[in-house]
């Protein structure tokens, strides 16, 4: 009789640019366009290269957001997402990741150490088990299964940058760390050729985060949320805001309403600004099975990235108040 074991491993920005903010540029929907590919941040640019490569050459979108978001992961100087990550208030860098494609099949894994590519055990996790999110010492277990190699994630930049918010640490912080750095997950959704979409989100979270504390990122639904028949949508900010507004479903739903993405990611901060009253740091982006894009946030410094019609470039979000 096989053993669960035998299962697992068996079984399975000038005038030319989009303008973003009250109004993007979509295309229209009785032109479709891909592929296309959107990611967050400026870190988004080279992850989107990478997944642009599997695109063009027709390769399928749940390939190619997984290829692009392991740049990020891999990348020393990105201080949110993978290697080089900023660590929890122990020291300790977690991390936190899902991958869906466009027949809702989905993987996600949290509070992960000493792996660098958790987009790739969440895939894992989607293809080779019955179920969608492992976490902890079960999340590592199973990837050590599947062949994936341990290494220790703290660089010595980000451990430096620990030990100066430890050093500057006030009783009044343990429960409400104060934040030295960004939250800047990178969160991605790709169309192909064959007009199939998948979305995938990565981070290492809030940076001096109480240690096991996991944010909106590896939360399907919340962090990223992908229906074939409607489109995808990902979030980056304060995860604690956009789990409490499930705001990547909530988008994919609007466009199922009949929104555009662009008003369906301002619905999403406007649910964001209205359930937190503190106003934290949130932005969305989508992007729907024609080819049509949107982007909304609630602060000055959000930008994306969008690889369309053989060009890649960075577009700035003007905020909603």
């Amino acid at each position: 009789m096989p053993t669960r074991r035998d299962f697992l491993i068996t079984g399975g920005i000038g005038l030319g640019a989009v303008v973003v903010g009250k109004h993007a540029a979509t295309a229209s929907p009785s032109n479709r366009t891909a592929p296309v590919v959107i990611s967050t941040w400026p870190h988004g640019i080279p992850a989107n290269e990478a997944a642009w490569k599997v695109l063009d050459s027709g390769g399928y979108a749940l390939d190619a957001v997984e290829a692009g978001v392991r740049v990020p992961e891999g990348d020393p100087e990105v201080m949110s997402v993978g290697y080089g990550g900023l660590p929890d208030e122990d020291g300790v860098v977690t991390l936190d990741s899902c991958i869906m494609d466009e027949k809702w099949r989905c993987g996600a894994v949290a509070f992960v150490r000493n792996f660098k590519h958790p987009v790739s055990i969440a895939r894992k996790v989607m293809e080779r088990t019955r179920h969608i999110l492992l976490v902890g010492e079960g999340a590592e277990k199973f990837a050590r299964m599947m062949g994936f190699q341990e290494e220790n994630l703290l660089t010595e930049a980000a451990r430096r940058r620990w030990l100066r918010w430890k050093a500057n640490l006030s009783e009044k912080d343990n429960l409400l760390p104060a934040v030295e750095g960004n939250h800047d997950t990178i969160g991605m959704v790709a169309l192909d050729t064959h007009y199939r979409l998948a979305g995938a989100c990565t981070t290492s979270g809030l940076s001096n985060k109480l240690h096991g504390r996991v944010g909106d990122s590896p939360i399907i639904g919340a962090g990223l949320y992908v229906d074939g028949e409607v489109g995808g949508a990902s979030a980056t900010g304060v995860g604690e805001a956009v789990i409490r507004t499930a705001g990547s479903f909530l988008i994919v739903e609007k466009m199922r309403e009949g929104m555009s993405p662009q008003e369906a990611c301002e619905e999403a901060i406007r649910r964001v600004m209205k359930m937190n009253p503190e106003n934290p740091h949130v932005a969305f982006i989508a992007l729907d099975k024609e080819g049509n894009i949107g982007a909304a946030t609630n602060y000055d410094k959000f930008q994306y990235a969008l690889y369309r019609d053989g060009t890649n470039s960075l577009h700035t979000v003007t905020p909603i108040r």
